[in-house]
């Protein structure tokens, strides 16, 4: 389930300075902010393979959309009891002062999915207003001010002095901002814009920190902006932000399908058997796909019984008569069957319908199965 990578920058800038390699290798949004990306929590598929169902596909049949839905259905039986639980954990935090109409640029969250949401925890000391706005439209506001007032405003909050604030966001760069909604004259001075507040933690990596006013925006540009700043009616904010992360079996066993068999044959009226497999967890899936000139029997059959039937070839229909993963009469033909841990070792048996007249030609038969590759000690804790 790979998903778009993404990271959580402060400015516009930030992320048009990073070049295309840098972008790609970005962590997940959720990892560094409060941005939340919905995430299964089955078990990993570390490779993956072509399509298939959980049933029968016949040659023609192209139903890739339900395929999609069963393949994953493939792997619920051996992560369904560990999934993985998530929840919102602190992220980073910091602490602003604000004069009175005072603005603080928050986080820039840039969401890739429709119906992705932040989480913050906002807590100030006098009022002030929250909203999300479009980081390029925000960042053009800080260089011409007079268009502040005609900011497009998403999930607005006012009057807040202690809250959980959560915003479902549209699928753009979005920027976090905080007004302090006290009255300033210095605002009708500079288009309802009297300056950004100022980042109280030293050792936050981002620098923040802004004069009052349109002089203060351009001692930030040329980095010149007053290490004692003089604040006149000073309201505190802090601002705690949240990541969505997993909390509980966050180390799950990773699997993959695997290459058993795949050959091309001579038909012959001798019952064929393939070394199988033995499942290593449960609900283990395997994949049978055949392609002959002639109907053929096809089975799974455990693999002390299917080395007896070249001895006693009498036993075969007993063998099959109870066994689940079988197909008979087909000619062209993918299916799949699942095996416990407890069933042992299968082996893969592969003979025509009639044995008195086979032509000299060739068949084609592949088998796959899934097998633990990473993180298998989990399976052992299951149990």
């Amino acid at each position: 389930m790979a998903g778009i990578l993404t990271d959580v920058l402060d400015n516009a800038e930030d992320w048009a300075r990073l070049g295309d390699g840098r972008k790609a290798n970005l962590g997940h949004l959720y990892q560094w902010s409060g941005y939340f990306q919905w995430t299964r929590s089955f078990a990993i598929l570390a490779d993956q393979a072509p399509r298939r169902s959980n049933g029968i596909t016949m040659r023609n049949t192209k139903l890739a959309f339900v395929s999609a839905i069963l393949l994953m259905a493939a792997f619920s039986g051996a992560s369904s009891a560990q999934d993985r639980v998530f929840n919102w954990l602190p992220a980073n935090d910091e602490s602003v002062r604000l004069d009175p109409a005072n603005y603080h640029t928050g986080r820039t969250y840039r969401p890739n999915t429709p119906g992705a949401n932040n989480h913050v925890d906002i807590k100030a000391e006098k009022p002030v207003t929250i909203f999300m706005t479009p980081a390029d439209d925000w960042n053009q506001a800080l260089q011409h001010p007079e268009a502040i007032s005609r900011l497009r405003q998403v999930c607005l909050r006012e009057h807040v002095v202690e809250t959980t604030y959560v915003c479902e966001l549209p699928v753009e760069p979005m920027t976090l901002v905080i007004r302090d909604e006290r009255y300033s004259p210095e605002s009708a001075d500079h288009a309802v814009f009297s300056g950004l507040g100022l980042v109280l933690d030293p050792n936050n990596r981002v620098e923040r920190a802004v004069g009052v006013g349109i002089t203060g925006i351009e001692a930030v540009v040329a980095g010149r902006e007053s290490a004692k700043r003089q604040f006149k009616a000073p309201n505190d904010v802090h601002i705690q932000y949240y990541r969505w992360d997993c909390v509980e079996n966050c180390v799950q066993p990773e699997f993959q399908w695997t290459w058993q068999v795949k050959e091309k044959y001579q038909l012959t009226s001798f019952l064929k058997v393939y070394a199988g497999f033995t499942p290593d967890h449960d609900a283990a899936q395997v994949s049978i796909k055949i392609k002959s000139p002639v109907p053929m029997v096809v089975a799974m059959l455990p693999s002390d019984i299917a080395i007896q039937l070249h001895a006693k070839p009498e036993l075969f229909e007993t063998a099959l008569e109870k066994n689940p993963c079988q197909q008979r009469g087909i000619q062209s033909m993918e299916f799949q069957c699942s095996f416990n841990q407890g069933d042992g070792p299968q082996s893969l048996i592969v003979v025509p319908e009639d044995t008195s007249r086979v032509p000299h030609k060739k068949a084609e038969i592949e088998m796959q199965f899934v097998k633990c590759i990473a993180n298998c000690q989990m399976l052992e804790s299951k149990r």
